[in-house]
C-alpha cells in the first residue's frame, strides 16, 4: 500500500476538507500511481493518497475521507466494481465522488460502473489538465454538499438548543425562585384552565389557601435564610399531599400558598388540608413566636362547581374568607367556607 499527501492530517474536519481537495487513487500498478501523483503534484489545493492493495482500499478510504476517489477496475482479489459498491454502503464514503480509471473504452463497462455508483469514467492515463479539471469539479461539488450538510446540522442544533432554552424559560416563568414550585402566574393560568374545564364537565373545583402562621415573626427571629428554608419545607409538605396529576400547589405570595384540587369535593379537600396542616406541625420546625413553639399553618378551604352563576373570583374570595376565619379562630387549623 502507498499513501502520500502534502498535509499531515489523517481524519480531517470540515474546515480542513473545505481548504483542500483530497484525492485517493486505488490502483494495483505502482507505475500508474506514480504517473497520477505527478499529474496532481504541485497543486496547493490537492492532497494525494494512494493504495495499491485492493483489500485495504475501503479501510484506507474511510481513514483518509477523500473528496474524490480515483478507482481502477481490474485488480487482484477485489475488482473495482465491488469496491465502488462498498463505498456506497459506507456511512463515511456514501456520497464521495468516484471517478473510474479504466484501460478500456467499453460502453458496457461504463454503464455498469455508473449502475453501481460511479460518478465519472476516464481512460487511463488521461490528459493532465482534464484530470485536474474533473477532480476539482467533482471535489468542489462534494465539498459544497459537506458544507451545506454541516450548515443544516448547525442550524438544527441551534434550533434544538433554542427550543430547549425556550422550554427552560417557560418553566422559569411559572416557577417560584425560592421554593421551586409554581408561582402566582401559574396559579392564575391553572385556575382559569380548571375553572373552564369544571364548567364544561360539571365537576367540582376546590381551592386551599394556606398561610404560614406568624411568618413575619419567624423571619425577624431566625433571619431570612431560615425563612426561605421554612417556605421550601412547607412547599415540599404541600406537594407531598397532592393526589392527582392535575393537582397544583403554588406560592401565592409571601408566606401564602394555594393548592388547586380539580374534581375534588369538600370532603376530599378538607382531608388534603388537614393532612398538610398535621404534617407541617409534625416537622417540628422551631418557632418561638407561636403558642406551640413550632411552625404551623392555617388553611381556608372552598369548593364550587363552576357554572354561569358563579365566577372564579367567587371561589378565591371564599377560600380567602375561610383562611381569615382559621387565623381568627387561633391559627393552626382548617376552616371550610360557609
Amino acid at each position: 500500500m502507498t499513501t502520500e499527501a502534502n498535509d499531515s492530517e489523517t481524519t480531517p474536519c470540515l474546515a480542513a476538507i473545505a481548504a483542500s481537495t483530497r484525492v485517493l487513487l486505488v490502483d494495483d500498478q505502482p507505475m500508474i500511481v506514480e504517473a497520477v501523483r505527478r499529474m496532481l503534484g504541485g497543486q496547493d489545493d490537492i492532497s494525494f493518497y494512494a493504495v495499491t492493495d485492493a483489500t485495504l482500499a475501503l479501510a484506507e478510504a474511510e481513514r483518509v475521507a477523500p473528496t474524490v476517489i480515483l478507482q481502477d477496475l481490474v485488480m487482484p482479489q477485489v475488482d473495482g466494481f465491488t469496491l465502488i459498491q462498498q463505498y456506497r454502503s459506507s456511512a463515511v464514503l456514501g456520497e464521495v465522488p468516484v471517478i473510474v480509471l479504466s484501460s478500456k473504452e467499453d460502453p458496457k463497462l461504463k454503464a455498469h460502473g455508473f449502475a453501481v455508483g460511479a460518478n465519472d469514467y476516464m481512460i487511463k492515463l488521461p490528459d493532465r489538465l482534464e484530470l485536474l479539471a474533473r477532480v476539482r469539479y467533482h471535489a468542489g461539488g462534494h465539498i459544497s454538499r459537506l458544507q451545506r450538510d454541516e450548515a443544516f446540522r448547525l442550524l438544527r442544533e441551534s434550533q434544538r438548543q433554542l427550543a430547549e432554552a425556550n422550554i427552560e424559560l417557560q418553566k422559569l416563568a411559572v416557577l417560584d425562585a425560592v421554593t421551586g414550585i409554581a408561582n402566582r402566574r401559574r396559579f392564575d393560568e391553572a385556575m382559569r384552565t380548571e375553572w373552564q374545564r369544571g364548567q364544561r364537565e360539571g365537576r367540582p373545583l376546590s381551592l386551599l389557601m394556606c398561610d404560614i402562621d406568624c411568618f413575619k415573626a419567624y423571619n425577624d427571629t431566625y433571619g431570612h435564610q431560615a425563612g426561605d428554608l421554612c417556605l421550601r419545607k412547607a412547599a415540599a409538605v404541600f406537594t407531598e399531599h397532592l393526589k392527582r396529576p392535575a393537582d397544583v400547589v403554588t406560592r401565592y405570595g409571601g408566606e401564602e400558598f394555594a393548592i388547586i384540587l380539580p374534581e375534588t369535593g369538600p370532603e376530599g379537600a378538607l382531608e388534603v388540608a388537614d393532612g398538610c396542616r398535621v404534617h407541617l406541625e409534625r416537622l417540628g420546625m422551631q418557632h418561638s413566636g407561636v403558642p406551640g413553639g413550632v411552625v404551623t399553618v392555617s388553611i381556608g378551604v372552598a369548593t364550587m362547581t363552576p357554572s354561569a352563576d358563579t365566577t372564579l373570583t367567587d371561589l378565591i374570595a371564599s377560600a380567602d374568607k375561610a383562611l381569615y376565619a382559621a387565623k381568627a379562630a387561633g391559627r393552626n387549623r382548617v376552616e371550610a367556607a360557609a
